[in-house]
């Protein structure tokens, strides 16, 4: 059976390397204005389709229905390139591509560099990017989220556009819309805060927002009564319709995002932007396919289309047009949109060298960029794993961190097993997979690594390269993975332990991760995966803040601790390794240890965390020195040279 497996991954790899040799004798074009060059006099439109043999504009007065008011065939140019100049203005105009390939003309397809569209991104338009720009839009500038801008010292917290201000306690008026994310002094029924004002006073440095692009599964016509997280995408350069006032003029949803990042910006935050390039929603229609049939996509050693994102297919980023496309796209929403960041979903898709060129291209743009993304794919890729942004090659990513599944699970058990446990639930076994994440995944001489869940050797080659998190939008959220898995429970016992799972992970070195609304107890009532679930499930409920706001302030301090002290947010692998001390000989249940923040530019000379696991309190020894408390769960206490932990609870003390 070894030996017929061996052959099949031969047979498929050298089908890949078949395909690979093909897609190379494919001309590349090296410029830059592939797609729609707009000025009031002149129209310039320019598409790559090597494989045609005729290629035609199609141009519309209205985005959907109605027949074209005329259609232009385009001139072949060099290296798979058909163009076309029209000399009038155009603006206002929506538009669509033909191509002949084969026998046949194909269906009408978007340009996928377009940059704006109608009513579900059905036709492209012609605007003005200009006219898109909200006042004020010329000084927007990024705010700072640290003296240095390194990666580690970002503080993140996810959420979904719609999400946000649907709720009916919200308070916010424009209520599932960019508009609504952007307004401010919003309140719940108890007077709190809602919205981005909350946002702001929880302390996060960056809101990494779900897709906000162009996507397929939400009727922009029927926007209020659907729902979907938009991991599916069709226009990648254009925002997502559903979430603007009008989604038939294409400008009304560029202007409006911009208005919210403008207002991110002004208070302080900044912005992530989600972005799925490792699959299109469509296949074989997609716009990519309909273009250049095969070219974009991975394909098996049967001709099938290859799908390591379980969605359908995959793209294939070591091509060199798909590469392209992926660098200028994060490019132009850097320099258009003002974003801040980049997740990248299902990132271990994608080659190594791809991702590098990213990096390298945006931290010239804009230094301070964070790029993250997640370090393992759904299913098999034909792309050797050697050349993939996996977790386990994040040390040879530039600047590019990987989410930890090994702290994730650590905390709370296997998001695969509903039942399975982790540290802060009384899984007490999973401490070292703990450790490993708060040495943010590195080289250090106090890990075991044959006891760490997943991984057994260290992965990042700093601490920049890891995110670490207990929830997010995949899977059970937080509470709920702790309702389930430890029924028994009550409230109370419930609530330490979503408090200890967090204070795990924002004293933790590398990044730190927050889902929204976790930190008042967010519940998706048991609910998994729920991307298409709709509001009843998805919404945040403002008056959480309200019912569970000691958990509110409790995370709310570790984000002011972690902004406060660099110590535990240390920028090498080496200074962790020297500066971190896990204490040694304690009682099971408990981990602790030391950092010596004097070494690394901290005013707390000494740090000491623990973390108790068990539900009971235990009572351990505290190193020599003057301690003051920093932070302490409710119930534990200080008292000589000892220091009692309440059951499921953490504690920072400190030196001066």
């Amino acid at each position: 059976m070894k030996k017929l497996m061996v052959i099949i991954l031969l047979i498929g790899a050298a089908s890949y390397a078949t395909a690979q040799n093909q897609s190379s004798s494919y001309p590349v074009y090296s410029g830059k204005d592939l797609g729609l060059t707009y000025s009031p006099t002149a129209a310039t439109f320019k598409i790559w389709a090597p494989t045609a043999t005729a290629a035609k504009l199609n141009l519309y007065k209205s985005d959907m229905g109605g027949n074209a008011i005329r259609s232009i065939n385009l001139s072949k140019g060099e290296n798979g390139v058909w163009y076309i100049t029209v000399t009038e203005n155009l603006k206002n105009s929506y538009y669509t591509f033909q191509v002949h390939i084969g026998n046949a003309w194909s269906e009408e397809v978007v340009d996928p560099y377009a940059k704006a569209c109608g009513t579900n991104g059905l036709r492209a338009q012609v605007i003005d990017l200009k006219e898109t720009n909200p006042i004020g839009w010329a000084g927007d500038k990024s705010p700072n989220f640290s003296s240095a801008n390194k990666q580690t010292d970002a503080i993140i917290y996810e959420l979904h556009v719609r999400d946000a201000s649907i709720h009916t306690s919200s308070g916010i008026k424009n209520k599932g819309k960019y508009l609504g994310l952007a307004e401010v002094g919003t309140k719940n029924s108890a007077g709190l805060t809602t919205g981005l004002s909350h946002i702001k006073e929880l302390g996060v440095t960056h809101v990494h927002l779900l897709p906000f692009y162009d996507y397929n599964s939400v009727d922009e016509t029927k926007s209020e009564v659907q729902y979907n997280w938009g991991y599916d995408p069709v226009n990648y350069n254009i925002p997502e319709g559903s979430y603007s006032t009008n989604p038939a003029d294409g400008k009304v949803r560029i202007k409006e995002l911009k208005e919210l990042i403008k207002t991110m910006h002004s208070n302080g935050l900044r912005i992530i932007m989600d972005v799925v390039y490792n699959h299109t929603a469509l296949t074989k229609n997609a716009n990519f396919n309909i273009l250049v049939p095969d070219y974009y996509y991975r394909k098996r050693a049967d001709g099938s289309f290859s799908d390591a994102s379980s969605c359908g297919n995959e793209t294939a980023s070591d091509n060199a047009m798909f590469q392209k496309f992926m660098i200028e796209s994060v490019v132009y929403w850097v320099n258009e949109y003002h974003i801040d960041g980049f997740r990248f979903d299902l990132m271990g898709i994608h080659d190594i060298e791809t991702m590098n060129l990213i990096s390298d291209t945006l931290r010239k743009i804009k230094p301070s960029i964070v790029l993250y993304g997640e370090g393992w794919t759904s299913s098999s890729s034909p792309l050797p794993d050697e050349k993939r942004a996996l977790k386990r090659n994040a040390a040879q990513l530039n600047g590019i961190a990987v989410f930890s599944d090994d702290m994730r699970d650590g905390i709370k058990g296997s998001v695969f097993n509903i039942n399975d446990r982790g540290f802060a639930t009384g899984q007490i076994e999973n401490s070292e997979s703990v450790k490993f994440g708060i040495v943010a995944a590195g080289k250090h001489p106090q890990i075991n690594y044959s006891k760490v869940n997943y991984s057994k050797e260290p992965y990042t080659a700093s601490p920049a390269g890891l995110i670490n998190y207990a929830d997010c939008h995949d899977n059970n959220i937080l509470w709920d993975k702790i309702e389930l898995s430890f029924k028994d429970a009550s409230v109370a016992e419930r609530t330490k332990m979503h408090e200890l799972a967090y204070a795990i992970v924002l004293t933790a070195q590398g990044a730190s991760f927050l889902h929204a609304g976790t930190e008042f107890l967010r519940t998706k009532n048991g609910v998994e995966n729920s991307f298409d679930k709709g509001d009843i499930v998805n919404s945040i409920n403002w008056d959480l803040k309200t019912q569970n706001n000691a958990s509110y302030t409790f995370i709310k301090s570790l984000i002011q601790i972690r902004r406060a002290h660099p110590a535990f947010r240390m920028q090498t692998a080496q200074q962790i390794a020297a500066h971190l001390n896990f204490e040694k000989n304690l009682p099971t249940g408990i981990i602790a240890y030391t950092i010596n923040g004097a070494a690394v530019g901290d005013r707390w000379k000494e740090i000491w965390v623990a973390y108790n696991g068990k539900q009971t309190p235990q009572t351990i020894s505290l190193p020599k020195g003057t301690w003051k408390v920093g932070l302490s769960s409710k119930g534990s206490s200080k008292s000589a040279n000892n220091y009692t932990l309440a059951g499921s609870s953490a504690v920072i003390l400190y030196g001066e």
